[in-house]
């Protein structure tokens, strides 16, 4: 998972570039220091110029006191200066660049032309309420999540920025237009629990403020913030909803559109499609084998009910993911996995209250410019105490002892947290800003399986015996087949090939899931349109792997295989395996 920031996937084609006719002959090093000054600049002109709140988030903390404008005008304005750096990049032949700022080129270049063809033409501020709530939410969050100054400098910004709060609900009713139904409606649904995160999580998160004037000053902008958020509440039900007709499908074009531009995917639908189902066979027949390893007798829903009773006591979690964390280091090390350029272990701590709502685990790492809260959180959500014991038993389900695993592989050892321990040798702020999520989340997720692979969560190495490990690979592929039934559903609820319905029972049936997991998952799809890129990321990852062994020969080993690959930054795969290969191959 990523912080709770939103996460700009970008990217673009590294190979084939077309510039324009006015494309520039500068010479290489002309070429190179021009591109170095321009990307300097889009930083500050353009990316945290429109985005304040990735800002903060980046560790930049003179954009604290600044909120995103929500207005349409303002829109129009980054548009402006979008095609406006598209043009100054196109000045620019990338072919005169050495290799490694070529790809920093693809990705700055498509990261301009995926903000595009989001405001051009998915138009998500027209179309998507929780854009605006969420979104302004989210600016205080980062706000608080890092004690990177005083509480007293934190509050003041949170204070200007809470300011500014309620103009942004003028401007999302003059900007909806007609949004998809169940954009409308998920909005509803959150927002009780935003109102209710200023009611009591941002007061607590600052209660230690001394500074008599911002503690005033806050009493005034967080009840103007809670009437405005309750007043858009009251609106969507009695004007919004009722004409939220939209259609949240982006269509086959804008989808292949969005995938080139954020993941630097250009293979074609029909083919995607394919590998999605070719995968999603593949891990249902190996649940099957493993199942009826177990026991013969049951079904994989009746081996999946005894997993999910197979979890520590809520008082032990904490301790249960400390532990897996001194396996999984072990095993590293000992099986020269990935080099670890840190002893420093993330901090293990309950989820905050402002986040237990919309996440069961996360690592929060600080971002690439934080110079002052340098501890990276794993947050776990652990029962609330008046929870009733049926609750109780449903969420720590989540935390079986096959999930125990692949979410500490996930998200800590090899997963983010290591990702997070080698920004520091990423070549450019490029790679440190703008990443592919076929890279981040791909790389998480294909450390769940080949941690497994190569030997971890047997009897003995994370398992206690034979039953356990085997319960530990069911989990794992539980969890590849949530992924592969994203793929399917990404790919044809977005070309209108798929009701809603259909794509829920997609999860149930085929991704193993429950039907309330399947309609959240589906909920996510409809706005979260490319969230095939666990696992199309997770199998770029393998063929390229799988490709520079054959290349090595005896040479090869996974962890210098592993260790390449994290020099190349959060590039998508089409830049890594260029860097790696020195070909342009395909990714599949």
């Amino acid at each position: 998972m990523q912080r709770v920031a939103r996460t700009i996937a970008l990217c673009g084609v590294l190979m084939g570039i077309q510039t324009t006719a006015h494309a520039q002959n500068l010479g290489a090093d002309g070429a190179m220091q021009t591109f170095s000054v321009m990307s300097s600049q889009y930083f500050d002109e353009v990316y945290f110029r429109f985005s304040p709140t990735e800002g903060t988030s980046a560790g930049l903390h003179q954009y604290d006191a600044k909120l995103e404008d929500y207005s349409a005008a303002e829109v129009q304005r980054e548009v402006v200066a979008l095609h406006a750096w598209e043009k100054k990049l196109l000045t620019i032949d990338p072919t005169a660049l050495d290799a490694p700022v070529a790809g920093d080129y693809a990705i700055l270049l498509n990261n301009v032309r995926g903000n595009l063809l989001e405001l051009e033409t998915v138009r998500s501020w027209e179309k998507n309420p929780d854009n605006y709530s969420s979104g302004v939410t989210n600016s205080i969050f980062v706000l608080m999540s890092r004690n990177y100054a005083p509480v007293n400098t934190r509050l003041r910004a949170a204070v200007e920025r809470e300011k500014q709060i309620p103009q942004v609900f003028v401007e999302a009713r003059k900007n909806l237009k007609n949004p998809p139904r169940i954009y409308t409606e998920i909005a509803l649904e959150q927002i009780d629990g935003l109102v209710d995160f200023f009611q009591n999580d941002v007061p607590n998160a600052f209660s230690a403020a001394t500074d008599a004037e911002t503690k005033a000053d806050f009493a005034k902008s967080n009840a103007a913030v809670i009437d405005a958020l309750k007043s858009y509440e009251a609106w969507m039900k009695s004007d919004l909803l009722p004409r939220s007709n939209g259609d949240y499908r982006l269509g086959a074009d804008t989808f292949r559109k969005k995938l080139l531009y954020d993941e630097m995917v250009d293979i074609p639908l029909d083919r995607l499609l394919q590998i999605a189902y070719a995968d999603l066979h593949k891990n249902q027949a190996e649940f099957a084998r493993v199942a009826k390893e177990i026991d013969p007798s049951k079904t994989p829903e009746q081996e999946l009910a005894e997993l999910a009773t197979i979890h520590p006591p809520p008082d032990k979690l904490l301790q249960a993911f400390q532990d897996s964390f001194d396996g999984e280091i072990a095993f590293i090390r000992a099986n020269k996995i990935i080099t670890i350029p840190s002893d420093v272990k993330p901090t293990l701590e309950e989820t905050p209250p402002f986040m237990r709502a919309t996440t069961q685990a996360s690592m929060d790492p600080p971002g690439p410019f934080e110079k002052h809260s340098t501890t990276a959180y794993f947050n776990v959500t652990l029962p609330e105490k008046d929870w009733t014991p049926e609750h109780i038993a449903e969420h720590m389900a989540a935390f079986n002892v096959g999930t125990i695993v692949s979410t500490s592989v996930h998200e800590a050892y090899p997963g983010h947290y290591i990702q997070f321990l080698w920004m520091p040798q990423f070549s450019s702020n490029i790679r440190k800003l703008l990443g592919a999520n076929t890279n981040i989340e791909g790389w998480a997720h294909y450390c769940e399986e080949m941690m497994l692979d190569e030997g971890y969560g047997q009897p003995g190495v994370g398992a206690k015996d034979e039953h356990e490990a085997k319960l530990i690979r069911l989990g794992q592929l539980q969890d590849a087949l949530l992924r592969d039934a994203r793929f399917v559903v990404s790919i044809q609820m977005h070309t209108g090939s798929m009701t809603f319905d259909q794509a829920v029972d997609t999860f149930v049936k085929e991704g193993y899931q429950s039907r309330s997991v399947g309609e959240m998952e589906v909920k996510r799809g409809t706005s979260d349109a490319t969230y095939l890129y666990y696992t199309l990321g997770k199998l770029e990852i393998m063929k390229l792997r799988d490709d520079m062994q054959k290349k090595q020969g005896a040479a090869f080993t996974i962890g210098k295989f592993h260790d390449s690959f994290m020099h190349q930054g959060f590039a998508p795969i089409k830049i890594v395996r260029k860097a790696m290969l020195g070909d342009d191959s395909p990714v599949l």
